[in-house]
């Protein structure tokens, strides 16, 4: 595990030798090397781990439910902090083709929202408990393509953090951007991460394939 800097932790491969990069967005309260954690459970010793670090622990101080402008600076922030981190792989020689996006709670919904905003082809998007961000009514005129990006969206049916309309909402959106989305609803599950999520992750780490392996 090595610091890039003060907000950024990688594990796994280095960049010049991974076949993928995942980026792994921590929940409110959580931290970058606790997401880092997780990355074990993938089974992808070929791929490149990078996990932001929010300072305060929490990327914005509101729910992702409330008005936008209630979360701000903060949001565009981490919108940012993200945009960052894709560039820099990216100028290291990862396409985004080749970059996942995870997030788990908070880090999911900052890891759709950020998507949306930046359609484009990526090596997929993971949202575990998470929603685009915004009120009720929010308009989602985002442009550009997801170009086919496989997406999965798990979430519980009465996760007390995640209202089911907010993730059923983002399917569809997602979807009109031409993401490729699989939507998958835990009946009773707590907020957390189970086997099944991770199955799903492992398929869509194993779809990213590297120029060499073509």
């Amino acid at each position: 595990m090595t610091t890039l800097s003060s907000e950024v932790i990688r594990a796994g491969a280095p960049i010049g030798a991974a076949r993928a990069a995942m980026i792994l967005v921590h929940g409110r309260g959580a931290s970058a090397e606790g997401m880092l954690g997780l990355a074990d459970a993938f089974d992808a010793n070929d791929v490149a781990y990078v996990a932001p670090q929010a300072r305060s622990g929490s990327w914005y101080p509101y729910s992702f439910m409330a008005p936008i402008s209630q979360n701000e600076p903060y949001l565009s922030a981490a919108l940012k902090t993200l945009s960052g981190v894709v560039e820099d792989l990216e100028r290291q020689g990862m396409p985004s083709e080749r970059i996942v996006l995870l997030g788990f709670s908070q880090g999911a919904c900052l890891a759709l929202e950020f998507a949306a905003r930046n359609a484009r082809r990526f090596g997929g998007v993971v949202a575990l408990s998470g929603g685009l961000i915004g009120p009720e009514g929010t308009p989602r005129n985002y442009t550009g393509s997801l170009v086919d990006t496989p997406i999965f969206l798990g979430c519980s049916d009465v996760d007390s953090h995640i209202p089911l309309a907010r993730v059923q909402e983002s399917t569809v959106v997602l979807t009109k951007l031409g993401g490729n989305v699989i939507e998958k609803i835990y009946p009773g599950m707590a907020h957390t991460i189970v086997q099944d999520e991770v199955d799903h992750v492992k398929k869509i780490l194993q779809g990213v394939v590297s120029p060499t392996n073509r």
